[in-house]
Order: structure tokens, then sequence, then C-alpha cells
């Protein structure tokens, strides 16, 4: 990227806060006219300090820096609602077996014996940074993760939440966070059978928790960190809980995420316990509304692999104004799909996305929804890469309740990044959108701007050691991986628990036969 300092005595570093007036031009930009996103040739964005003041040709008042960002795309941040924030954890499940993904539960003897923190302080501090600084890397400016609780004493702590809102202050990272809590988790019995064991007083204090970290940290780093109330998975959570957590939406103004209709076992639970659906189960406790979004979603009346058809669930979420979060390339690496996002929309519910799994690429989240949602549908119509863009852009951005973010337009927040258009494997230049979901990756993400900050430049972070960080999420990956041995119900050696895919040789026998 080239760069024109008007004013040589200002300089723009790196990371450090911007108070002086930008302009951004290259090839193309993702601009927004007040109803959808438009693409302009050979245009230009101007922001000052956090805020975008011009999008457009030809800006003719003074500015301090122009950044040309060339032959790129210049397009406002992903926005990840179900963002990883830990070490990758679902690599060890994507080809386990029915029978295995027992062994990565938590077995009854576990609970008996006493479960307990398996990392250090320190090591839940270092997670959120590896996994946000991926986050930046690969374009995403808003995100809300979602951290495994598989490996935890129980759930997500006040500190490493705390330590995680530093970490994303000090990357620039826009964040919506709060403490994990539940009531309940799967176990499995000596017989190889799932059951939920419950402890209800965990639940009540891990509320009390989320709540206290929203009353502090809400709005803090500048408006950077932002809270939310993160329930664990719908089956794990009592229905008081449920009913306090709406409580203290409405009167605290933030989100919740709550993992549903997601599963056969959840399914059948919920199904066997009330008799209805996990979406209907919700809406009749009063459960769904704006604020509330829901990751997967899929497991609905009338789903394939549900068999249960009473009840239209769609339109209780519609109705209620709640929006799935759409996780496409995990759920499709396990095998199921949104059945299917096109549907969705022409249903009328609002659609956000989310990586959900490493890594957090988006392109790869938006080219396996639009294939998996056509292949559902035997139609492009509803499933293109626009569509899946508006969700990762604007339909996040509604679900926040922010018209200020998701958009490049005037009065936005200059939250921006610019996808290289220069590579070879890029191939021909076709429309932007397309070619960028088509041929892309997170990897061509050259720039990312966020609240008016350069966060990244040609995928380096400053002040950020790649291969620190890389050597220390390896470490904390292993000691994560072997902890899965003690909470094993079959108590698998962890060459029988992990077993690679192709057999492990220490050499080649040459002689032929």
């Amino acid at each position: 990227m080239k760069r024109d300092m008007t004013n040589e005595k200002t300089l723009l570093l790196c990371g450090k806060e911007n108070k002086m007036k930008i302009k951004l031009k290259g090839r193309y930009v993702i601009g927004y006219d007040g109803c959808d996103h438009v693409i302009l040739e050979n245009a230009e964005i101007v922001y000052e300090k956090d805020t975008i003041v011009y999008v457009g040709k030809n800006y003719t008042e003074e500015v301090d820096e122009v950044i040309d960002a060339g032959n790129a795309i210049i397009s406002p941040g992903f926005i990840d609602l179900n963002a990883l924030g830990d070490i990758d954890h679902d690599i060890l499940h994507l080809e386990a077996g029915s029978n295995r993904q027992k062994n990565l539960l938590w077995s009854e003897q576990y609970i008996e014996r006493g479960h307990h923190e398996l990392m250090t302080e320190e090591e839940e501090s270092f997670k959120s940074l590896y996994a946000y600084s991926q986050l930046i890397l690969h374009g995403v400016t808003t995100a809300m993760p979602i951290t495994s609780v598989f490996y935890k004493g129980w759930a997500e702590t006040y500190e490493e939440l705390a330590s995680a809102a530093k970490h994303a202050a000090s990357l620039g990272l826009r964040i919506y966070l709060g403490p994990s809590y539940q009531s309940g988790i799967r176990v499995v019995q000596p017989d190889g059978n799932i059951k939920l064991h419950w402890d209800e007083k965990a639940g009540e204090a891990g509320l009390q928790r989320a709540v206290e970290f929203v009353e502090k940290l809400d709005g803090a780093f500048e408006g950077l960190v932002r809270g939310m109330l993160a329930p664990e998975r719908i089956e794990s959570q009592t229905e008081d809980n449920l009913l306090q957590t709406k409580y203290y939406s409405e009167k605290l103004g933030v989100p919740i995420k709550l993992h549903a209709a997601q599963g056969s076992f959840e399914f059948n639970t919920i199904l066997e316990e009330h008799g209805v659906t996990p979406i209907r189960y919700l809406y009749d406790l009063g459960f769904l509304g704006p604020r509330t979004g829901i990751p997967h979603a899929h497991f609905v009346s009338g789903y394939s692999e549900a068999r249960y058809g009473k009840g239209d669930d769609l339109a209780l979420l519609k109705e209620t104004n709640t929006t799935v979060i759409h996780c496409p390339l995990i759920i499709g690496r396990h095998g199921s799909a949104l059945e299917s996002f096109a549907k969705y929309k022409r249903s009328g519910i609002n659609i956000a996305l989310g990586t959900d799994t490493f890594p957090p690429d988006m392109f790869q989240n938006v080219r396996t929804g639009s294939m998996l949602s056509r292949l559902v549908e035997k139609e492009v119509e509803g499933s293109t890469y626009a569509d899946l863009f508006r969700s990762a852009t604007l339909g996040a951005a509604a679900f926040l309740g922010r018209n200020d973010l998701g958009r490049i337009a005037v009065g936005a927040k200059a939250d921006i990044i610019a996808i290289d258009l220069d590579s070879f494997h890029m191939g021909v230049i076709d429309d932007p959108i397309r070619t960028m979901f088509v041929s892309g990756s997170g990897r061509d993400v050259k720039l990312s701007i966020i609240n008016g900050r350069i966060v990244m430049e040609n995928q380096n972070i400053p002040n950020l050691d790649m291969e620190v960080i890389k050597d220390k999420g390896q470490k904390y990956f292993n000691k994560m991986r072997r902890g899965y041995m003690e909470r094993d119900y079959q108590q698998l050696s962890e060459k029988e628990l992990f077993q690679p895919s192709f057999k492990v040789v220490e050499s080649i026998d040459h002689t032929e036969a």
C-alpha cells in the first residue's frame, strides 16, 4: 500500500489512536446507500478519528494522510457473532464417529472424583490473545466470542473474561463479552449413555458474575468492549436462569447469545421434558426477542434430522424478531446444514454469521453457506455470496442494534478492511463480491482499521510476535488435548483417543518384493 503524508510532523503509527483525517482509496469500495451495499469503482473513503465523514470520489478538502490500497476491495469489516475465543478444540472432534464423540465429553467418574480447572490463570488469559489476533488477521472487526467449557472447571470465569477484554482493547478489536454460565453439563455414564449432571447453584452464581461483568465493563476501553449475556447450551440451563437472563438483558440493555436447536441430544431432551421443540420452549418462556441471538438454530420443527414436524419454529423466530447466528462451516463439517439459509431469509428471519471454528475465515463461511443453501434449494436465488455477505455485515449489525457498524457510510464507525486483488490466486476480476468469495480467503485481507485505528497491515499486527504466540498456542493445545484423557469415560490412552489420519511409522521399507 502506498502512503502519502501531507504533514510530515503528524505521523500515523500503526496501532496508535488516530486523531487525523485520513483518506483511504482503492479500486473498489463497498459503500452503503441507506438501503443496501453498493459498489463504487476507483473511489475513496475519508474518516476522521473513529468516524467516516465521506464516501465517494474526488474528495477535495485537505487530509492529513492518503492511504492507497491499490488493486483492492475496501469493505466493511466482518462481524463475527460466534467467534472462536480460545485455541481450536473442534479439530479433535471433526472426524470422530458418534461413539468416539462420547470420549470427548465428561465422564460420570470424573464428576465423582471432582472436576477442576485444567489451565492456569496465565494460560487462560493467553488463549484470548491468540484467538483475537486470528480474528483480526482474517478481517473480523467486531466479534462476539465463544469458548469451550469441556476442559474447564465448569464455565468461563470473571477473571479470564476480564483478561480477554484487555487483550481485545490492546489489539483494537471491537468485542461483545460476558462470562458463560451453566446449571448442567452432559456427562457419559459407564454404560456409554449420556445424561445431564446438574449444579443449579453454580448456574445461579455464574449468571450473577455475568451481570457484574456487564455492569463494570460494558462500554469500557473507549466503547470497544461491550457486554453480553452468554448462557451455555439450552439443555444446560434451568428455566429460572433463562428467565433471569432475559430479565437482566432487558434491564442492562445487552444482547443474549444462547446455543439452541443445534443437535439431536438437545432437541430430544427438550422435547421429552417439555413436549415442544427448543425454539417453541424459548418462545413460551418469553425468551426470544430482538436482543436474543441463537446459534445455530437448524434443528427446528420439520428439520430432516429432527423427525418432528409439529408447529412452525421459523414463524416464531420471525414473530419475535430473534436473530439466527448461522455458522455454516462448522455444522457442515459435522454433516449438517441449515435447511436453508434462503428459506430462513424468505421467512423474514434476521440472519447473522459466525465462524465458530478455526480458521475464523468468513470467506470460507460465506462459500460454504452459499453452497449448502443452494444444495437444499436446488437454485441460486436467495443463496448468493452477496446474500451471505449482508448477513456478515448488516444482519449482524441489526442484531447488535448498531446502525453505525457493518457498512461504509457517513456517520458509521471507521471499521474497514481491504482485500488484496493482486495475488495470482485471485484469478480474473469479475464482480468484486463474487471474486473475493470464490477465490479469496482471510489471508487476503491486507489492511484492517477498527474505530479509525490501523490494527493490522500486510498480515502483521503491531507489537505482536507471531512466532511466540504460535509456539505458546501449540503448548496450550497439547495440554488441553491431554486433559481429555482424564475425563474420558473409557480411560483410553492418548494414542487410542486421538488416532491419526494415517498410520504413523518410523521408516518405510523400500525393499522390493
